[in-house]
């Protein structure tokens, strides 16, 4: 994922592991990461976890605001974090 003019957005990004915790990240590249993760080259987190899926994404403006919005979202509690996913597939139910 990116711009219509091929420069890379930020991304931060939800991903329900197999074990169905929830892994937040940024990236400029949703699908290239889910990949990684899944392939066992993410994060730590994730490598004894996969597969994982993607069930989260907003833009950000740059890397710092996908940055602080990743650390908003990982100070949520667990409920928290599954509130925000939830919204989320409502929104696109509407869609």
């Amino acid at each position: 994922m990116g711009d219509a003019a091929g420069v890379p957005g930020w991304f931060v990004y939800v991903v329900r592991c197999a074990d169905r915790t929830l892994y937040t990240g940024v990236t400029t590249d949703t699908d290239k990461r889910i990949a990684e993760h899944n392939a066992g080259q993410g994060a730590r987190y994730t490598r004894s976890r996969r597969p994982v899926e993607l069930v989260y994404v907003e833009t950000a403006a740059d890397r710092g605001a996908a940055l602080r919005r990743e650390s908003e979202i990982k100070r949520l509690t667990a409920a928290g974090k599954r509130e925000l996913v939830a919204a989320s597939l409502i929104e696109e139910d509407r869609a």
